[in-house]
Formats: C-alpha cells, sequence, structure tokens
C-alpha cells in the first residue's frame, strides 16, 4: 500500500511555455481535475519561501494538479489571467477561474483549497 501511494504521490509541473500551460490546463480540464497554479519569480522572496508550502499542498492534495509559473518566463500567461502581483495562486476548475489569493499566506491558501475543493467533489447532477 505504501509503494502505491508514493506511485499516486503529486508533485508541482514547471510550466516554460505558453504551449506546457494549454497543454497541463487542457488536459485537466478533459479529465475534470482542479488546478491550483502559483505565479511566482525567482527575484520574489514572498514566492520562493511559499514553494515549499506549495510542494507541501501538492503531496496532500492528490487529485489536484499544480502549477508553477514564472512570470518572467511565461509572460504570456501571466499577462492573460492579469496576474499584477506576486506570489498569485489560481485554483481553477474546468478551465474557468475559480478563487484567486494573492500574497505568501499559506493558512488562507490552505483554507481557500479546502473550501474549493470540498465544492468541487460534492454531487452535481450532469
Amino acid at each position: 500500500m505504501k509503494g502505491q501511494q508514493q506511485l499516486k504521490k503529486s508533485k508541482v509541473v514547471k510550466i516554460d511555455s505558453r504551449k506546457s500551460w494549454e497543454h497541463h490546463i487542457t488536459n485537466a480540464t478533459n479529465k475534470g481535475y482542479p488546478v491550483m497554479v502559483h505565479f511566482s519569480a525567482y527575484w520574489c522572496m514572498p514566492s520562493i519561501t511559499m514553494n515549499p508550502f506549495f510542494e507541501e499542498l501538492a503531496s496532500t492534495y492528490q487529485s489536484v494538479l499544480f502549477l508553477n509559473v514564472d512570470v518572467d518566463e511565461v509572460k504570456e500567461v501571466a499577462s492573460k489571467l492579469e496576474i499584477k502581483a506576486i506570489p498569485t495562486f489560481l485554483l481553477m476548475n474546468r478551465g474557468a477561474l475559480v478563487d484567486k489569493t494573492v500574497g505568501a499566506n499559506p493558512d488562507e491558501l490552505r483554507k481557500r483549497i479546502n473550501c474549493s475543493i470540498h465544492q468541487t467533489h460534492s454531487p452535481k447532477s450532469v
């Protein structure tokens, strides 16, 4: 059982291009996975300090795809989603924005993903 849990362990995917972004978002949308995105920059200390926490969330929430986007490397995506401050965390479901958190606040981020995931996994009529 422990080996299976390690195989399923989620990790943060680094997005390095618009094409990579579109691929992961499309794939998650098609499979019905929520997506949590950390918009960061290598020079932003609050972003850097949030990285281990974001990795921890990725390990905790197995049914969520976690993406990391450097706003300097993938400017087109950051601009399209109107990212004006970093770190910014977006929670998306079925390709649509569900929640946005600006700033390095681990407790708030955990609370928001918890609420959103429980709403996402509640029964809905199709």
